[in-house]
C-alpha cells in the first residue's frame, strides 16, 4: 500500500510499501483518516535518529492518528466495524514489570509507531490491539482525534503536577506540547496559566485559547518578574517546562513559589545546568514526563464534554498526496503554525 517512507535522513518517498500485519483475535484493522506530524517525525526526517533510535532501513512515519474500524478480531467485544477511533501508538509487553506496576509507558520493550524499527501509520490501513484503540465521542472530529496523542502528554503532565484547584501555572514553550499542556492545566483546575515563548504569533494564539491564559514574550518581559507581579510576589505553583530549550530548562526554579512543583516535559538536546541550591531553598518537587500512561480516556472525556478544545491548534492540513510537502513545511514551520496534519482519506 502507498505509504510515506523515510528512506534515509533528508529523503522521503510516497510509494508502495509491503506490510505484513496479520490480525490476531484481540486486534482490529483500521482505515487511517488523519495523521499529525509530530516533532519526532520531523527530527527523524532531518537527523535520521533520536538518541539511541536510529533509522537504519526504510521506515513509515506517523504516530498521531485517527481512523475507522473496518475489521475486528474474534475476541474483541469493545469495538465494532464502523467505529470512529483514535489509537495509542505504544504497545507494551503486558507481562513486563513496568506494565504490571502501571507504568507501561516506561516498558523498555514497548513498540511505538514510527520509532525505529517500528513502522508508523502514514498509510491507508493499520492493525492495532483493541486495548489501545479508543472510540471518538460523536462531537470529536477525526482531526481532533489525531490530536489526542499529543494531548495525552499534556494530560499526563497535569496529573504529574498534582494540581490543586486555583493553582497558578507557568508553561514554558508555546509549541504543540506547550499548548496542550496549558489546556490540560486549566482543565485540571488551574485558575491561570502563564505561557512563555519568544514567538509572538504563537503567543497570540495561546492568548486566544481562553481568558485564563496569560501570554508572556520573554524577549520583551522577564518571566520571573512578570510572575511575581501576577502572584503578589509569591511565585507560580507549577512550572511546566515544555520548550526543550537548554537555557529555559536551566531556569525553571526562578519563577517557582516555595514548595512548588516543576514538571519537565520537553526534551533538551543536550544536558542542562541544574541549580540544586535554587531547588533546595524552595523544596521544589520535580517530576518528569515520558509519553503518557492511561491518559487517552481522560483526554477524550474532556474533549467530548467540550471542556477542552484543540481545534484552534490545528493550523495546517495537507492531503496525503502532498505528504512530502507537509514534512518540508513542518521542518521550516512559520511562527503562526502549531500543528500540521495529513488527511490520509476523506472518510468515505
Amino acid at each position: 500500500m502507498q505509504s510515506l517512507v523515510l528512506e534515509e535522513k533528508h529523503r522521503l518517498s510516497l510509494r508502495d510499501f509491503a506490510m505484513d500485519e496479520p490480525m490476531g483475535p484481540r486486534d482490529v484493522r483500521i482505515a487511517i483518516h488523519t495523521v499529525g506530524v509530530c516533532g519526532s517525525d520531523v527530527h527523524y526526517y532531518e537527523h535520521g535518529r533520536i538518541g539511541p533510535f536510529v533509522v537504519e532501513s526504510p521506515m513509515i512515519l506517523g504516530h498521531e492518528a485517527s481512523g475507522t474500524v473496518i475489521e475486528v478480531g474474534s475476541a474483541v467485544t469493545t469495538l465494532q466495524v464502523g467505529d470512529r477511533v483514535c489509537m495509542e501508538p505504544g504497545i507494551p509487553d503486558p507481562h513486563s514489570r513496568a506494565s504490571r506496576l502501571g507504568h507501561y509507558n516506561l516498558d523498555p520493550a514497548v513498540r511505538f509507531w514510527a520509532t525505529p524499527p517500528v513502522h508508523g501509520v502514514l498509510r491507508p490501513f493499520a492493525v492495532h490491539p483493541a486495548d489501545f484503540v479508543f472510540k471518538l465521542p460523536p462531537t470529536v472530529s477525526f482531526a481532533e482525534g489525531a490530536m489526542v496523542e499529543p494531548l495525552a502528554v499534556g494530560i499526563h503532565a497535569a496529573a504529574k503536577a498534582k494540581i490543586s484547584p486555583g493553582d497558578v501555572a507557568v508553561v514554558i514553550g508555546a509549541g504543540p506540547i506547550g499548548m496542550v499542556t496549558a489546556l490540560s492545566a486549566l482543565a485540571g483546575g488551574c485558575s491561570r496559566v502563564i505561557v512563555a515563548d519568544v514567538q509572538a504569533p504563537k503567543l497570540e494564539l495561546a492568548g486566544a485559547l481562553g481568558a485564563a491564559i496569560v501570554p508572556v514574550n520573554v524577549r520583551e518581559q522577564d518571566l520571573t518578574e512578570t510572575v511575581a507581579k501576577l502572584t503578589d510576589g509569591w511565585g507560580t505553583d507549577i512550572v511546566f517546562e515544555c520548550s526543550g530549550n537548554e537555557k529555559a530548562a536551566s531556569g525553571v526554579f526562578a519563577p517557582l513559589c516555595p514548595g512548588g512543583c516543576v514538571v519537565m516535559v520537553g526534551m533538551p538536546g543536550a544536558p542542562i545546568a541544574y541549580d540544586v541550591v535554587a531547588a533546595q531553598i524552595k523544596e521544589a518537587r520535580v517530576e518528569h514526563v515520558f509519553r503518557y500512561a492511561n491518559a487517552y480516556p481522560r483526554a477524550l472525556a474532556l474533549m467530548g464534554s467540550g471542556q477542552l478544545n484543540v481545534k484552534p491548534l490545528i493550523t495546517d492540513t495537507f492531503p496525503f498526496a502532498d505528504s512530502i510537502k507537509a514534512f518540508e513545511f513542518a521542518a521550516k514551520m512559520p511562527p503562526a503554525s502549531v500543528k500540521v496534519q495529513i488527511a490520509v482519506s476523506d472518510g468515505r
